[in-house]
């Protein structure tokens, strides 16, 4: 198995300026995404897929500095991001991560991404996880098609849309988690300030210089359910919105 884990991410956001580099337990939230995404079996390449601005600069440095590889591409055009970046990569899968998601949950990952080889998917995502916690596992080939053909606004900036509209064309699976999650609205990633307290209240109860199981989150909040209040009013924006990553 050869897998390629991208995360996109960019210092500009609308909603939460620069939050890739806001601190979690002394580190940047991006920090620790790209630990977790280290953390996924298969995966023999991480590479941090930012735009090209100058002000993207630190993230290409922190890239630098946790031994993984960078690509600086366009700024919108996030499907074209991926693809540039992948190209020269010997893989047969891109895991699909975004910055913003400091609990990316590598050990469904991991699995997700051994099932996609299994069923020989083009596109396989992570089901029954909270929101923010999920990839997507798209075929290298497969992604090459949809930079190819896909022409529309979201299909350039959400990358993988054209390879869900098209179920014709693209073989397309779910890995449903095994994971007991009774909260179903559960946010885990960071779009807004009150995301970004929620998280950081999580981390600074158990990060413990690694990542944290994704069942320890669940478990916490079990035992604090009303912390899961101070985020969850926040509105989730749709695949179609644009400026994201």
């Amino acid at each position: 198995m050869k897998a390629a884990a991208i995360i996109q991410v960019r210092i500009s956001s609308t909603r939460l300026p620069s939050k890739a580099m806001l601190e979690l337990c002394g580190r940047p939230m991006i920090w620790h995404v790209i630990e977790r995404a280290k953390s996924i079996q298969g995966v023999n390449t991480v590479i941090l897929a930012t735009g090209s601005g100058d002000e993207n600069l630190p993230l290409i440095e922190l890239a630098a500095q946790c031994g993984i590889e960078s690509f600086a591409g366009s700024e919108d055009d996030v499907l074209e991001r991926y693809y540039l970046a992948s190209k020269d990569i010997d893989c047969d899968y891109v895991i699909r991560i975004t910055g913003d998601n400091p609990f990316t949950d590598h050990k469904s990952a991991s699995i997700a991404l051994k099932y996609a080889y299994d069923n020989n998917a083009d596109h396989c995502t992570t089901a029954g996880i909270p929101l923010g916690t999920g990839v997507e596992i798209i075929k290298k080939s497969a992604l090459a098609k949809a930079y190819k053909e896909g022409k529309e606004p979201h299909h350039r900036e959400h990358v993988t849309p054209y390879i869900k509209e098209h179920p014709e064309l693209f073989k397309t699976i779910r890995y449903q988690s095994t994971l007991i999650n009774p909260f179903t609205d559960l946010r885990l990633t960071v779009d807004m300030a009150e995301d970004f307290k929620f998280i950081e209240i999580l981390y600074n109860k158990l990060y413990n210089n690694k990542p944290v199981e994704l069942s320890e989150v669940i478990n916490f909040i079990k035992n604090n359910p009303e912390l899961r209040f101070i985020n969850n009013s926040v509105e989730q924006r749709p695949m179609t919105h644009h400026s994201h990553g």
